[in-house]
């Protein structure tokens, strides 16, 4: 794609937690609000509430085309306007209802509607980032829908039974109804993407079998320079949103049982019962970059306790010179090399987490080694493939000219 410019209008002024925009849907804003913006890409993301590893992904592409207009669901300006300051930033009527990430997901049956009528403005591309609902956006006539997928939406898939699990018992009847609704939209919206592009293996299969549709397999950029090698102290480190999926127990747990130092960088429903249930641990809440590059440094290893479809963290953690334990399963099976940056345990075994902290010590570990290694996922090589795909895309035009696939049977 060299021969391409910077694609996108630029204006800025989109709607935001604090102009949300007029009724009936966000508007662009600005003083070329009322005529087609000249872009020839649009981005779309889920939400953009908090700066986690999908919205590092986004940003990510966003820098890719400096002048792309953005839409998503809910936009918390306050909490990320600094990473798109200057940028269109055009949100959904749901905007105006205030959510945050303390309790976006109360609105759960309203995004898929949302997300389908999102004003996608004239383009050649719309490129969506998305573990949920971006895939559902509609790209304009003659465009290409590329959609770079985090996940299927987890809890009308693979998580299913951990979303009813998860909801009182008075209200099980309701949400299973409201995500086999979800469920049929997800499969519909899917029919509609043109070329899906998977962040790892796992979630090309995930894609395979729940949307009987292949996708190339693009890792995620990792921002490798905000990290370097430090002093490491004794304390383990765990950096994830806490929530059940997270699997933050686990890492509790078994550091507990190695008597081994914990801090938790991170917060989420799950925190004050598990700051409870773990007073020996250090709860650190939410923290900026700065010190989450400290912290890796710091650390006398890094945990990864959930099967995560990609787990930037993991990568994180070795740029910073550290060793990684993390379950054998999803992608740290690519990103870890077990016995040299780290050490893989079973999913949701406990005692298997225990023993590799205290296998630690016998780890053959070279933090330059580790370093080395995720530079396989660096900003600059994500670029690069992701550029390759979205030419493929353009080069065979939307998929509604082509013959349709089936779907896929997966479950959850």
């Amino acid at each position: 794609m060299s021969d391409l410019p910077a694609w996108g209008s630029g204006a800025p002024g989109g709607a935001t937690a604090a102009n949300p925009g007029p009724p009936g849907g966000a508007g662009t804003g600005g003083a070329g609000a009322d005529r087609p913006p000249a872009a020839r890409v649009a981005l779309a993301h889920d939400y953009l509430l908090v700066m986690r590893g999908a919205e590092r992904v986004f940003a990510a592409i966003a820098d890719m085309f400096g002048e792309a207009p953005i839409l998503t669901l809910l936009y918390d300006e306050q909490a990320l306007g600094w990473r798109f300051r200057g940028r269109s930033v055009t949100t959904s009527p749901l905007q105006r209802l205030g959510a945050d990430q303390r309790n976006f997901r109360r609105m759960l049956p309203l995004y898929p509607a949302a997300a389908s009528r999102l004003p996608v403005p004239p383009c050649e591309a719309l490129i969506s980032s998305s573990s949920a609902f971006a895939h559902g956006a509609r790209a304009p006539a003659g465009a290409v829908h590329v959609c770079y997928c985090h996940s299927p939406f987890r809890y009308v898939w693979h998580e299913h039974a951990r979303a009813l699990a998860e909801t009182p018992a008075v209200l099980r009847g309701p949400m299973r109804g409201v995500l086999a609704m979800i469920r049929r939209w997800d499969l519909a919206a899917s029919e509609r993407v043109d070329r899906y592009v998977a962040n790892s293996l796992l979630t090309r299969e995930r894609i395979r079998s729940f949307y009987g549709r292949e996708a190339a397999v693009v890792h995620p950029p990792v921002e490798t320079t905000r990290f370097a090698p430090g002093t490491p102290g004794d304390e383990l480190l765990l950096v994830s949103e806490i929530v059940a999926h997270k699997r933050v127990g686990v890492a509790l747990e078994a550091a507990r049982r190695a008597r081994a130092p914990i801090a938790v960088a991170g917060s989420g429903p799950d925190h004050e019962a598990l700051a409870g249930a773990y007073p020996e641990a250090r709860f650190l809440g939410r923290v900026d970059d700065e010190e989450l590059a400290r912290l890796y440094a710091g650390a006398r290893a890094v945990l990864v306790p959930a099967m995560e479809e990609f787990g930037i963290t993991a990568v994180e953690a070795q740029a910073a010179g550290r060793p990684v334990i993390a379950a054998r399963a999803g992608g740290a099976l690519e990103t870890v090399v077990e016995g040299r940056t780290g050490l893989l345990a079973g999913l949701d075994d406990v005692e298997d987490f225990r023993r590799a902290i205290e296998r630690l010590d016998r780890l053959p570990f070279d933090p330059q080694e580790a370093v080395a290694n995720a530079e396989r996922f660096s900003v600059g090589a994500f670029r690069r493939a992701l550029r390759a795909e979205l030419d493929k895309a353009l080069e065979q035009g939307p998929r509604t000219h082509r013959p349709q696939r089936g779907r896929g049977k997966g479950g959850g």
